[in-house]
């Protein structure tokens, strides 16, 4: 249901012209020329477009999203602007489709709160990147936990608000996916979204060495 919802959602959406990121992790996320990178809810391609263009042809730039609208939108974008090192798939976060340690950044805008296994969409984060690798995402967390009445509304889930966790249950999944040299970039105040208090943040996060 939640995932119907979402897909409905920014289906609708992918045709607008609103913003639909909550924070600009990219801007922390610096990737490198050769590197394989990857957007996590990757809209209209804009982001992954940005990203090809700054590793150059021997990287790649994957985007993954769940919306069948958003995916033909992005994969127009891409061709519009004839960009060849970037890939657009069509997956659930939390089983993604690509291979162990396989890429080098990971980045994500306001997106991982809508998954409803928010530790399986971390650990398979971490299961793609290198030794190494990093994630910068931004994100929203809730100052206090969601009643269950909107935790299980898809509607309110697909509304970027009602799946959020507390900041304390976000930094523990981030440790029990083995993530290590946390930092935090960027965090707003609380602000009152749907029937909740929130606040955005840009994280950041390393694979470790061996």
């Amino acid at each position: 249901m939640i995932t119907e919802a979402i897909n409905e959602r920014y289906t609708q959406l992918s045709e607008t012209s609103c913003c639909l990121s909550c924070g600009g992790a990219i801007n922390h996320a610096n990737p490198q020329t050769g590197e394989v990178c990857v957007d996590l809810g990757s809209g209209r391609g804009n982001d992954v477009i940005r990203l090809a263009e700054e590793v150059g042809e021997t990287g790649h730039a994957y985007g993954i999203d769940i919306s069948k609208g958003m995916i033909v939108k992005a994969k127009a974008n891409i061709e519009k602007f004839e960009v060849k090192n970037a890939t657009i798939l069509q997956a659930e976060l939390e089983n993604l489709p690509l291979e162990n340690d396989s890429v080098n950044v990971v980045i994500s805008n306001c997106t991982i709160n809508h998954a409803a296994n928010k530790q399986a969409v971390w650990n398979e984060i971490y299961r793609i990147l290198k030794t190494g690798g990093r994630f910068v995402v931004s994100d929203i967390y809730a100052t206090s936990p969601i009643a269950d009445e909107y935790r299980n509304d898809p509607v309110a889930v697909a509304e970027c608000w009602a799946g959020a966790v507390t900041k304390n249950e976000y930094l523990t999944m981030l440790e029990k996916a083995g993530f290590k040299k946390i930092i935090i970039y960027e965090e707003s105040a609380p602000y009152e979204k749907g029937s909740a208090e929130v606040a955005s943040l840009t994280i950041s996060g390393y694979k470790p060495e061996e």
